[in-house]
């Protein structure tokens, strides 16, 4: 990660002015038969010509919506202008986990993202619309949410990542409407154990992901994070991992996101596929 962090420090500290624009777009959904907003931030650059970007899909928490990572983060458009690629920040619902739920067929938000957001986007956007230059992150929720994804959809999405991850969903039975979304714990184990990303990895796509796993140490998802991390060793799954002091709050992700974009920024000019 050393030449990572240089580049990054010169993007930093050589700042120009930067003017990345921010749509609000409404995106129907027609396996949930609703229309939903999706914000997207564009590079200064794509103004100009008829220059095509990268992608990458950046999910929102447990309670937030689409436009959380804009608010929050200002910085997140000067880092669209800085490596030169699309933001994506679709909505997740208040609690849907990114799944689509086996209980409540009205929740079916990784079809959504995978399918009908990626295709929205490539439809109105200049995108590279390929798995080598689509990424996809998040934080909390949407950590779980990206891993989960790009792992069963992996010729949408070439890179992943997660931040603050709740990457194993069996230690936290009452939290965060996890019942109502794949059911009571002991009745639908299985789909505990199964939509867990720490058992998700056992079956690790066979076109490869380039991966980035981040968790703060004071983080109540540390401790998960860190097993996912020794198990993804143990089966030599190649991983960027990193951990560093930090809570589960918006201090710690405004940190985060620079070098998760990075990550990607260096995967989508890498060789191969």
């Amino acid at each position: 990660m050393k030449n990572a962090f240089i580049l990054l420090s010169f993007l930093l500290i050589f700042k120009l002015p930067f003017a990345a624009s921010v749509d609000t777009a409404i995106v129907h959904s027609s396996c949930m038969k609703k229309d939903i907003k999706c914000v997207i931030i564009k590079p200064d650059t794509y103004k100009k010509g008829q220059l095509h970007f990268p992608s990458v899909y950046l999910l929102h928490g447990y309670s937030d919506r689409y436009d959380n990572w804009v608010k929050n983060v200002p910085a997140i458009k000067s880092y669209a202008d800085q490596m030169q690629m699309i933001i994506v920040c679709p909505d997740g619902g208040y609690s849907s986990w990114y799944f689509d739920s086996p209980l409540d067929p009205s929740y079916k938000y990784e079809t959504y993202i995978s399918q009908e957001v990626v295709a929205y986007i490539d439809a109105h956007y200049r995108t590279i619309p390929n798995r080598k230059h689509r990424a996809i992150t998040g934080l909390s929720m949407g950590g779980h949410g990206a891993l989960y994804i790009a792992i069963r959809h992996p010729g949408v999405f070439g890179s992943a990542g997660s931040m603050s991850g709740g990457v194993d969903l069996r230690p936290f039975p009452n939290e965060w409407d996890l019942e109502k979304r794949i059911g009571d714990p002991l009745e639908y184990k299985s789909n505990w154990q199964n939509m867990s990303i720490i058992n998700m990895i056992d079956h690790f796509p066979s076109q490869s992901l380039s991966l980035m796993v981040e968790c703060g140490t004071d983080d109540f998802f540390y401790q998960v994070n860190y097993l996912l991390h020794q198990k993804m060793m143990k089966l030599n799954i190649p991983h960027d991992y990193v951990e560093r002091p930090g809570k589960h709050t918006w201090e710690y992700w405004e940190n985060a996101i620079e070098y998760q974009l990075l990550f990607f920024k260096k995967a989508f000019s890498a060789k191969g596929k």
